[in-house]
């Protein structure tokens, strides 16, 4: 499944550390240059309809707050996502998305990060880029496609951000101006064994 940026990174040496900027298209440079202004935009919006959502995300919409540890270790982990700021009429300022199934594993030469289910599946590798920052590059998987489409291939399918880590067992994918929909997404990652478990079905009364 993982095709994202396997060809160019196929020319790599095993062991040898890989540079981001060697992989990211220029439009995708540019938006990654612009993160801070993003967010800039992304909180001003939220925060006009939705105040309380914000505050309640504390460190997730914390643009300033990453600890060292930037890169998830591999497993699965209960995932979902947050549009902060709309792009166009059809969308809400803040939008929450219900958890979905993710995982990070590893392609032999870095980490990669994909969504396990639902009609829209980002899928990419991490690239260190410091202690507390890892640089995310992508695209997203549609429908009942099996296989990632080569990063670089198709503008409207190309995923960049950053993933950072916001607090003990939780980190954020960061993606500034995404093609659709929002400003700014924010994917939030917690292992699934550190996730909160589903609140229990209410018990069925017995017949009289």
């Amino acid at each position: 499944m993982m095709g994202t940026v396997a060809r160019p990174m196929a020319a790599a040496r095993v062991g040898e550390t890989l540079d981001w900027r060697q992989f990211a298209t220029p439009a995708d440079r540019k938006r990654l240059r612009a993160w801070r202004q993003a967010w800039i935009d992304a909180l001003a919006h939220a925060r006009k309809s939705n105040a309380a959502d914000v505050v309640e995300g504390g460190a997730l919409f914390d643009p300033d707050r990453a600890y060292p540890g930037a890169v998830p270790p591999p497993g699965r982990y209960r995932c979902r996502v947050f549009k902060l700021g709309a792009k166009g009429t059809a969308m809400a300022e803040f939008t929450r998305h219900p958890d979905f199934a993710c995982r990070i594993g590893s392609n032999g030469q870095a980490a990669t990060f994909y969504k396990l289910d639902g009609a829209q599946r980002p899928a990419g590798v991490l690239f260190d880029e410091s202690a507390a920052r890892a640089i995310f590059l992508g695209t997203l998987v549609i429908g009942d496609e099996r296989r990632a489409m080569t990063y670089g291939r198709d503008q409207s399918r190309d995923l960049a951000g950053y993933v950072e880590r916001v607090g003990d067992k939780r980190w954020r994918l960061v993606l500034p101006y995404p093609r659709f929909e929002s400003i700014l997404d924010v994917v939030e990652l917690v292992p699934e064994e550190s996730a909160p478990a589903p609140a229990p079905a209410p018990a069925t009364p017995p017949s009289p």
